[in-house]
């Protein structure tokens, strides 16, 4: 099983527990791993058999702008549900990360993975 990344993905939304982040939006940094098996894209250089990850992170953005949450925990949950639901994707890791939440900190974020691991992938995963 192979793996399509999308890494450093910047997206814009409205994301916060305190009020006045509620009336601005705020930069959120995405990596993404989703497994799906590309040889049957390589063989025939055919786009429709294989994750578009541009159409992921349009849809990604979309997201984004539809919902407001207080936490990235929520965010990614239901960004996963979203992205598992719309795009063939039976496995997937996100990290999300929140650049600006701790002045201290580089960035703050979480890592969650969703769906069934293909077993091809279980020998070579962290």
């Amino acid at each position: 099983m192979d793996r399509i990344l999308i890494e450093g993905l910047a997206i814009e939304t409205v994301i916060g527990v305190y009020d006045w982040e509620r009336t601005i939006t705020q930069s959120l940094r995405l990596d993404l791993t989703l497994a799906t098996d590309i040889r049957p894209a390589a063989a025939t250089d055919d786009l429709h058999l294989t994750l578009d990850y541009a159409a992921i992170c349009q849809r990604i953005q979309q997201f984004a702008d539809e919902h407001q949450f207080a936490l990235i925990e929520t965010f990614a949950e239901r960004l996963c549900e979203c992205l598992r639901h719309e795009f063939p994707i039976s496995w997937l890791r996100l990290a999300v990360r929140k650049p600006a939440a701790v002045p201290a900190a580089q960035s703050v974020g979480l890592e969650i993975t969703r769906g069934e691991l293909p077993a091809t992938l279980e020998s070579d995963t962290p």
